[in-house]
């Protein structure tokens, strides 16, 4: 036993008392270390105005029948964004603890613990589960407002109208339209809420656009006609409102479409207003587009009529939304890594800081998220974006465990990585990426296994159904805000856009219940676990083929193990989280009990459990 292995320490919980309440308000912060630890002293290093503070940590008793040593230490919070690290005196020398773990060298302060001191706690996302829908492709409630065949051009091209069921033509695009409409949802809400569990939705863009995707902006203000238009979204807000779900809406502030007014008025007068809401280098044709697409024009954010229109001013498109009769919960914001950055001009983040005033102005609660592949972190400080779509902090180093590639093979790169990461190469890289935000972003974090624009779960993991069940698990199970691409209850499959478009299969005959109750089985198991929702995470295990965490909070505990195959681990170590021998623990899927003894806990051989504290 490594006593380095039961240091711990994370800002939620037992291990902070009190809770940040703005500038002036004091929490005590708590570390916990074996009683064989040979600490003799705990500090706290934080950095006020930019200089250096050591606070002296004290001694306090244990919780009764915890086998632990406990420090604690007063912080007064004097910013509203506050970096510490704790400082460890012992026998062998001093060490260092900060989010990514326990080092003998002096750190930098990009993996410090960090306290927001005026974080508004979006109570509701603690037991939400999200699911994501591509309205095109879910269900068609109204035939009489589906896409005809040939109605108009896309891109000088006509549109194609599909059967249902028909898989996608990769030649086609957004120019194929399958039918499916707001109506549709509406209709299948009882599927979503009461069958399945989840209580919040995420949507692709519905505003009117030529396009079925979407992305290709026409009106920012208006629903598209062939989703239902307005009406349909009112009924099926209203109707969602009646369950008690949340609605997150997609939104594409980076570029418009080639028939958004404002660029029609630029392209046909370049002293209209608008002509400054873009980038010509070579009047009328040529302009800045994303990507290269010459159908999505980019926005140029250095306009400040552009920032009134879409967030900053009183009756602006992202506000507007967030009241009532819209009344939606939040948006995910559109390749957020790109957001007003070309060239020379780099204003991303001050256009975030705007956005993020703007919606917390409107709605304190509401969940701003941002699309991003890559690092994020830069974003996720407490002063820009709530979440990000997870990807690369979360989903692709699970593949890349599960699978044996990271997620470049998928795209066919010749120096994509086809090995395996180790648990430990796992575990460290989830710890160090966590340790890059606060607490209390990670937390929020938008965690997924998929999406519209990746393979699907089912395609990623080679068709194997034992190891999508482990990476369902863990997506309930780890920190964050959990999210299913439709029809992955049922392992819809898919590759790579537009085969991931796939039409969701309503034929209940063909359904594979059982897939579906476990399914249902988790988002339940999520939706009503504390420990899940604002738990703590400290992983006790990660070799061979078996990952294990514990999630906890003051009065719960959940440990998750993991397998990507069978091997020889028959027993998870409690004693690095101080878990009393003689606790009682009983699985979730299987009812099952073990008691922990001699500082584990035993357990059968099995792909996925979850064990939770009697």
């Amino acid at each position: 036993m490594n006593w380095k292995e039961a240091v711990f320490h994370n800002p939620s919980g037992i291990y902070l008392e009190g809770t940040p309440k703005g500038l002036g308000s004091t929490v005590r912060l708590r570390l916990r270390c074996s009683q064989e630890a040979p600490i003799t002293g705990a500090y706290l290093r934080c950095a006020p105005d930019g200089e250096q503070e050591m606070h002296t940590g004290y001694a306090i008793e244990p919780r009764a029948g915890w086998n632990c040593r406990w420090w604690e230490v007063a912080l007064p919070l004097r910013e509203r964004r506050l970096h510490y690290r704790f400082y460890l005196s012992t026998h062998e020398g001093g060490y260092w603890l900060t989010a990514s773990g326990l080092v003998r060298y002096v750190p930098t302060d990009h993996t410090d613990f960090v306290l927001l001191a005026d974080q508004h706690d979006k109570h509701w996302l603690d037991q939400s589960v999200f699911y994501q829908i591509f309205p095109d492709r879910f269900c068609d409630g109204d035939a009489a407002s589906n896409v005809r065949d040939g109605e108009y051009k896309l891109s000088g091209k006509p549109v194609v109208a599909r059967r249902w069921g028909e898989l996608p033509n990769v030649h086609q695009g957004g120019r194929e339209f399958y039918g499916g409409d707001l109506q549709g949802i509406t209709q299948k809400l009882n599927y979503l809420h009461e069958l399945l569990g989840v209580n919040g939705l995420y949507l692709n863009p519905i505003g009117t656009a030529p396009s079925s995707h979407k992305y290709d902006v026409a009106s920012y203000s208006q629903v598209d006609p062939h989703f239902g238009g307005d009406a349909a979204f009112f009924e099926m807000k209203r109707a969602m409102e009646e369950r008690g779900m949340r609605l997150i809406l997609d939104i594409v502030p980076n570029h418009c479409g080639e028939e958004h007014p404002w660029f029609r008025q630029a392209q046909q007068n370049p002293h209209a207003e608008t002509a400054e809401f873009f980038t010509f280098h070579d009047h009328p044709n040529g302009y800045e587009a994303w990507l290269g697409i010459h159908s999505l024009p980019k926005l140029n954010y250095s306009s400040l009529k552009l920032r009134e229109l879409m967030y900053a001013g009183a009756d602006s498109i992202m506000r507007t939304w967030l009241r009532p009769p819209w009344n939606i919960d939040g948006w995910r914001i559109d390749v957020a890594n790109m957001l007003a950055r070309g060239g020379a001009v780099q204003m991303g983040h001050k256009i975030l800081r705007g956005m993020r005033r703007a919606v917390k102005e409107e709605k304190p609660d509401a969940y701003l998220l941002g699309e991003n592949f890559f690092d994020a972190s830069a974003y996720l400080q407490g002063d820009q974006l709530d979440a990000t779509m997870n990807y690369r902090g979360f989903m692709m180093p699970l593949y890349h465990w599960l699978t044996g590639h990271d997620y470049n093979a998928v795209f066919e790169r010749q120096w994509a990585d086809r090995y395996p990461l180790s648990g430990a190469d796992l575990e460290a890289q989830w710890r160090y990426w966590r340790a890059t935000v606060p607490w209390a972003i990670t937390r929020q974090q938008f965690n997924l296994l998929d999406s519209h624009d990746t393979p699907r779960l089912l395609n990623l993991v080679g068709g194997d159904r034992a190891k999508a069940a482990v990476a369902r698990l863990i997506l309930f199970t780890y920190p964050g805000v959990p999210c299913i691409y439709y029809g992955d209850e049922q392992y819809l499959p898919g590759g790579r856009d537009p085969d991931n478009r796939r039409t969701m299969n309503w034929d209940e005959s063909a359904w594979d219940h059982s897939l579906l109750h476990e399914w249902s089985q988790l988002i339940r198991l999520r939706q009503n676990s504390e420990a899940l929702g604002r738990g703590s995470i400290q992983t006790l295990h990660h070799q061979g083929d078996t990952l294990a965490f514990l999630r906890e909070t003051r009065d719960q505990r959940c440990l998750v193990v993991a397998r990507r195959a069978s091997d020889a681990c028959r027993a998870i170590p409690t004693w690095p989280a101080a878990v009393p021998d003689g606790t009682r623990f009983r699985e979730f899927f299987s009812g099952a009990e073990a008691v922990t003894q001699s500082g584990h806990l035993p357990i059968p051989e099995a792909l996925t459990q979850v064990w939770q504290q009697l």
